[in-house]
């Protein structure tokens, strides 16, 4: 029987590793254990997902916490390499650690793993933005030359692996497992009363999610598309689930007042995944530096205007229904304008965006 150790550590991650752990759970020949680094650790980052997803309680959770970069990847690191070690001592080693996504927890796992000579496959790799100020670039980059089984999500990702130096054979084009789990949860996703709750009719209003230090840290920069938000909700009322540090800066820079005479923004505390699919599977436009959800608007067929200078997920933009904006207020306006008018542009879902992403992947990392 084949041990695999699985690895989640935020939000992001928990999308990802739902089909995947279900189905290996499902077969007779394999054992996972999953361990839940602790890294989002407020029940709306975390606890609510797995309850939501339908994932089983982890078998190991340490706790980890926030921290600064070094701090964080530290902790993790030293956690995995006793359970690797204490394992191995009782006779009962990995054979694999599985790593999903792109935050610290999934490097930190990985190093942890290969300086142990226990073997990385890395789910949605070879993304790459080309962008070494974001953390998570970092982490892609580390994670994939250190790992020997590399399941991409897109035709980008490989590439990028291949132009990178890495054997074809340990690079796997499997596709998106993210999309499994919200065509799987789509359906209870829109049968909840979420809109109902706000008062919002499907495809008539926006959703607003900012987060990342390019369109909130700088007081100039978000107050400009606070405004162009506040504009446009005269036109169509808007959805802002608003992040923590973005809240943060908001009453930093004094800006809250901006929002709150915007009646027709709404603003809401972080939401589950069942009502936050509710509400971007019916919304008419998506504003967001989020990387899931330029691929989730993407299979949903919903409009993305990315606030993002680049993107590690370059088919949302060039087939799917993405834009990018970067931290411009004046093009943020331009296409909000084309969304309400139904000009902006028709996108397609990409191939192997099917709901069965996670079977391939179990099957490349059973036959290994």
């Amino acid at each position: 029987m084949k041990r695999f150790a699985m690895v989640a550590g935020a939000r992001p991650n928990f999308m990802k590793i739902a089909p995947i752990l279900r189905d290996l759970d499902a077969r007779d020949d394999v054992q996972t254990t999953l361990i839940h680094t602790g890294q989002h650790y407020d029940r709306n980052l975390s606890d609510v997902f797995f309850e939501e997803l339908g994932i089983r309680k982890p078998d190991l959770s340490l706790g980890v916490g926030s921290g600064s970069h070094a701090k964080q990847t530290a902790d993790v690191m030293i956690a995995i390499e006793r359970i690797l070690v204490e394992a191995a001592e009782d006779q009962l080693p990995f054979d694999r650690m599985i790593v999903v996504g792109d935050v610290n927890s999934t490097m930190a796992a990985a190093i942890a793993a290969t300086k142990l000579n226990v073997p990385v496959a890395h789910v949605e790799a070879g993304l790459r933005s080309f962008d070494r100020n974001m953390p998570e670039e970092i982490n892609r980059m580390v994670t994939d030359a250190i790992s020997d089984m590399l399941l991409c999500s897109e035709p980008a990702g490989v590439e990028n692996l291949l132009r990178e130096g890495h054997d074809r054979s340990t690079v796997h084009l499997v596709g998106n497992v993210m999309i499994d789990t919200l065509l799987t949860q789509v359906g209870r996703a829109k049968d909840r009363d979420t809109l109902t709750q706000l008062g919002l009719q499907p495809r008539e209003y926006g959703v607003v999610t900012l987060h990342r230090p390019s369109n909130v840290d700088d007081r100039e920069t978000l107050a400009s598309l606070l405004e162009v938000l506040a504009t446009i909700s005269e036109k169509m009322p808007l959805v802002f689930p608003i992040h923590p540090r973005t809240s943060h800066r908001v009453d930093e820079f004094q800006l809250r007042p901006l929002l709150e005479k915007s009646p027709r923004i709404m603003l809401l505390e972080p939401q589950g995944y069942l009502d936050f699919l509710c509400l971007t599977s019916q919304a008419k436009v998506i504003v967001t530096d989020s990387g899931g959800l330029q691929e989730e608007s993407t299979a949903l067929g919903v409009p993305c205007l990315t606030m993002r200078a680049n993107t590690e997920r370059p088919i949302t933009c060039s087939s799917g229904t993405g834009m990018l904006i970067g931290s411009s207020s004046d093009l943020l306006r331009e296409q909000l304008e084309s969304v309400i008018c139904g000009t902006y542009k028709v996108g397609r879902c990409p191939e192997l965006w099917d709901g069965n992403a996670s079977k391939r992947i179990v099957d490349v990392l059973t036959a290994a």
